[in-house]
């Protein structure tokens, strides 16, 4: 961080904090709706990496592009989504961000320049270095930032993507969540090279790893990481350690790890608690003004929550309209 910048205040934590907390809030309400079958298909909750996709998207200018895999509802909240508009769209419903076709899995926005989730495991990957390509060819003061996991970071088009984006000097920042267990393959298992961020060594990228649980260490590394995709400098792949505390999916047992660690992950890295403890010792928050955010946001969540509920279906007769362009 440079000597003349501040750091994070504490308005802008509780801003983090507030953003966490409606993200947590949201997927506890859509594994609900899911064990209710109001929610069909596939739904990978973020539980556990909310720090990373607030962290992140907060570094980033309201012009840059973000592009994601299928772990998306997290990611769209943060960059700015009406939580009523997800939650729609979780349901399959008409005021859903993708008119209620997408559901879970494929959530977007043009207007604030969110592309994904995409369903192929690293296939993705590439349309971030297009999106970045593109902004360059325009002369635009834009750039791409792209999520993707530890199991995407062995795909082939991660390979490819990564290649073209040092060779041409795109200004994309590939952002790696590593939490260690893909679709439920330990890293261990998968991966000679442990450190993710050093699959740019191969191309000559700039690249390093951070911790992905506290809001403000994300902030920081991304920043630097845009600035430097920003000025021109070329690419950047930084890797986020981090950890969801759901399965991959809602059918994923998620019984290659044990309960142990689930829990002493939880008590001891969870982002809330950490931004919650800075909060209270660094800024002198009280536990009542915590209080106060968290019930602010859960009262948003459950009208998001009621609106999904309530609103009308898909209208079947626009299903293939989007299939084919004019």
């Amino acid at each position: 961080m440079a000597q003349d910048d501040p750091g994070v205040g504490k308005d802008q934590l509780l801003g983090f904090y507030r953003e966490m907390y409606l993200i947590r809030r949201v997927e506890e309400l859509a594994a609900k709706a899911y064990t209710l079958r109001k929610i069909r298909g596939f739904c990978h909750l973020y539980i556990g990496q909310e720090a990373v996709a607030v962290g992140a998207i907060s570094a980033l200018q309201p012009e840059d592009y973000v592009v994601t895999a299928y772990r998306d509802h997290g990611q769209i909240l943060a960059r700015g989504a009406d939580p009523k508009a997800v939650m729609a769209e979780l349901f399959g419903k008409k005021p859903g961000l993708s008119h209620g076709l997408g559901g879970s899995m494929h959530l977007a926005s043009k207007e604030l320049n969110f592309f994904g989730g995409y369903g192929i495991v690293g296939g993705h990957v590439p349309l971030a270095a297009g999106a970045a390509f593109a902004a360059k060819y325009r002369g635009e003061d834009r750039i791409a930032l792209v999520f993707f996991g530890d199991g995407a970071a062995q795909q082939g088009a991660f390979f490819e993507a990564l290649h073209l984006a040092q060779l041409w000097q795109l200004p994309v920042v590939f952002l790696c969540e590593n939490n260690y267990y893909a679709m439920g393959t330990s890293l261990d298992r998968s991966s000679f090279v442990q450190e993710l961020n050093r699959r740019g060594d191969g191309v000559g990228m700039e690249n390093w790893q951070f911790q992905g649980f506290d809001v403000t260490e994300v902030y920081d590394n991304v920043k630097k990481a845009a600035a430097h995709a920003r000025s021109g400098k070329g690419p950047v792949i930084v890797e986020a350690v981090t950890y969801r505390y759901r399965g991959h999916s809602m059918s994923d047992p998620a019984k290659y790890r044990s309960a142990e660690e689930v829990e002493q992950t939880k008590e001891q890295k969870d982002c809330l608690k950490l931004a919650e403890h800075h909060l209270k010792e660094e800024h002198g928050v009280t536990d009542e003004e915590i209080e106060a955010i968290r019930d602010e946001i859960k009262q948003i969540a459950q009208e998001a929550y009621d609106f999904a509920e309530q609103a009308e279906p898909a209208d079947p007769a626009i299903l293939y309209d989007y299939v084919y362009a004019e």
